[in-house]
């Protein structure tokens, strides 16, 4: 069964947590649900317009990938949102932060600015900070992130997922690892779907701590569909 579904939420009030901490009466649940992807939507755009990129001197990650290409920061890992009655609490959660953290002061009042327009915040009061995470390297939406920069570069998929396992294990030392590529995969004909695994990832088991990723990425091809485990810790 847990092959079937949703890793996360197949183990939400057990090893996973919700991202959204609110209570809401029936007729405004939906209201306030569109409220919380609209705010996760506008952050994720203006960090995307705003990422900084590192040339060939300054990369943070060539020596673990040893790819010559350009790599990314400002990683988002989750966004949480937090609602009383008259007060709005987004915690973003980062891997590698740099961008926001350096203009820390303007950088923050702008994006509040950006998401306060969207929120028609009125009466309640909206606070945005910036955590970052102790070990990005087990975190499935950073390693998404890394093999997505690798694919949209042309690296080959055998390689990107390769290396992407490698940063997991090496860096951040997980107990297993699973990722997957679906779709026309270096412009094949017909889709099909590749995937690597390296150590254990037991999804049928509750306790077992599965962090899992879904996102696209467009290649010269088309739109390739990437999915990520990640078991780091926890017992089974």
């Amino acid at each position: 069964m847990g092959q079937k579904i949703n890793p996360l939420g197949f183990r939400l009030g057990t090893t996973q947590n919700h991202h959204s901490i609110w209570f809401e009466k029936p007729k405004n649940y939906c209201k306030s649900l569109q409220e919380d992807q609209k705010i996760r939507d506008c952050i994720k755009n203006y960090i995307d317009n705003h990422r900084v990129s590192y040339g060939k001197k300054h990369r943070i990650l060539d020596k673990i990938l040893d790819i010559d290409i350009e790599i990314e920061t400002d990683w988002i890992s989750r966004i949480q949102i937090e609602k009383v009655r008259d007060f709005v609490q987004v915690i973003i959660y980062m891997g590698l932060p740099t961008f926001l953290i350096e203009g820390k002061p303007h950088k923050i009042k702008e994006l509040k600015g950006d998401v306060e327009k969207v929120l028609h915040c009125g009466n309640r009061k909206l606070t945005i900070s910036i955590s970052k995470i102790e070990n990005p390297f087990v975190d499935p939406n950073i390693l998404a992130a890394i093999l997505v920069q690798q694919l949209k570069n042309r690296v080959s998929f055998r390689k990107a997922m390769k290396k992407t396992i490698e940063v997991a294990q090496k860096k951040g030392f997980a107990k297993g690892i699973k990722v997957q590529l679906a779709g026309r995969i270096e412009g094949r004909e017909m889709a099909g779907v590749e995937w690597l695994r390296e150590g254990r990832v037991s999804l049928q088991t509750i306790r077992t701590k599965i962090d899992f990723c879904s996102t696209t990425v467009r290649t010269i091809h088309g739109v390739l569909g990437i999915k990520i485990w990640v078991f780091a810790n926890g017992k089974s």
